[in-house]
């Protein structure tokens, strides 16, 4: 066999590493621009809030994750289009192609650099709720969106539970009269009525102590039984602060465990979560789509030796802004229950990897 045709020869470093490095520069670009443009928008909000211009810079710093995550596909296509396009400028495909290599070899190292940008992108999504919650801390958001108190409401939990709480802080992360109430069944499964001055959330055991209380056991068949307590650790009231609040956090903000569980939470207590069930198929689209970005590319770049460079860009901007507008209009609607939320989020991915797929078959090998 060629060597040339093994997986990680000479050609394969060459395409990879021309690849590589054009979306190593424009994934950095692309936040940077964003940076920029926020900043000239919020920067007078944020002086007046008196913050300290090194905060201020450090939050733009915790903000490069998620400006990433939403437009790496961008960067994959920039590096198919410019890579491939220049391979073809120069003849080099032309080469290959007369040494009996097939246009689909060539562009493998491209498509395994999309799979790892696509990991890469994947990590991304579980990096972004850290790094934005050090960054609404340094901004001082919670403070100024008002979203860390609730007053006097119910909320359903699992296993057939009701909380009623009086204060909840999610800030401290604690609760101020609370009453927990799960209906029984029978003598078996009684009925239990739990009230308490206070509850704490434990971050590390990721339960609730509860204190200064009383529990009481209610059946149809026996005389009812009551304890009092100093402290309780309740195993099954597993609902975090911010689980509970009347408006959560965003879903930027929420990894895709915890977004579920938002969601299964929202689902039980009667309210619709359809814009969450999209923003949480998009963690998994948008890595997803930097693979098929790169099958629609591939070919697509074959053309670009027309107008050079600036034809390049003006193919891979095009192509990015009808991306990006797709995901728009579909979060939209898959919010809106006109089409079903996780579905909604794979429309752009599926629509470019049909034309990927047309253009990759009629593509020259």
């Amino acid at each position: 066999m060629n060597p040339i045709r093994k997986l990680g020869g000479p050609l394969d470093r060459y395409v990879f590493k021309e690849f590589w490095k054009i979306l190593v520069t424009t994934a950095l670009g692309f936040p940077l621009l964003l940076v920029i443009i926020d900043l000239t928008d919020n920067l007078e909000k944020y002086l007046a809030r008196n913050l300290p211009k090194q905060d201020i810079a450090l939050s733009y710093l915790y903000w490069i994750p998620e400006s990433m995550f939403m437009v790496i596909p961008a960067p994959v296509l920039f590096a198919t289009v410019f890579s491939i396009g220049a391979f073809t400028r120069h003849s080099e495909i032309t080469a290959a192609k007369a040494s009996g290599i097939s246009f689909y070899r060539i562009a493998m190292p491209i498509f395994i650099g999309a799979i790892l940008a696509a990991g890469l992108d994947l990590a991304l999504g579980e990096i972004v709720p850290v790094t934005n919650s050090r960054r609404n801390d340094l901004l001082e958001e919670d403070k100024f969106r008002g979203s860390t108190l609730r007053y006097n409401f119910a909320f359903q939990g699992e296993y057939g539970r009701v909380y009623k709480i009086q204060t909840l802080n999610t800030t401290t992360r604690s609760m101020d009269g609370l009453q927990i109430e799960r209906k029984g069944t029978g003598a078996d499964y009684p009925t239990i009525l739990v009230a308490a001055e206070r509850a704490q959330w434990d971050s590390v055991s990721q339960l609730w102590t509860i204190e200064n209380g009383e529990m009481k056991l209610v059946s149809d068949s026996a005389p009812d039984f009551s304890i009092a307590f100093a402290r309780m650790v309740d195993n099954r009231f597993v609902e975090q602060p911010h689980d509970m609040m009347a408006k959560p956090r965003p879903p930027q903000e929420m990894r895709y465990r915890e977004l579920t569980r938002f969601i299964q939470f929202a689902e039980r207590s009667g309210s619709d979560a359809n814009k969450e069930r999209v923003e949480r198929a998009l963690k998994i689209a948008i890595p997803v789509t930097c693979i098929i970005i790169a099958l629609f590319g591939a070919p697509l770049a074959t053309s670009t030796q027309r107008g050079g460079a600036a034809y390049g860009i003006g193919i891979s901007l095009g192509v990015t802004v009808v991306f990006l507008l797709m995901v728009q209009l579909t979060k939209a609607i898959g919010a809106k229950g006109l089409m079903p939320p996780d579905l909604a989020a794979w429309v752009p991915s599926a629509i470019f990897a049909l034309f990927g797929l047309i253009l990759l078959a009629r593509v020259r090998t």
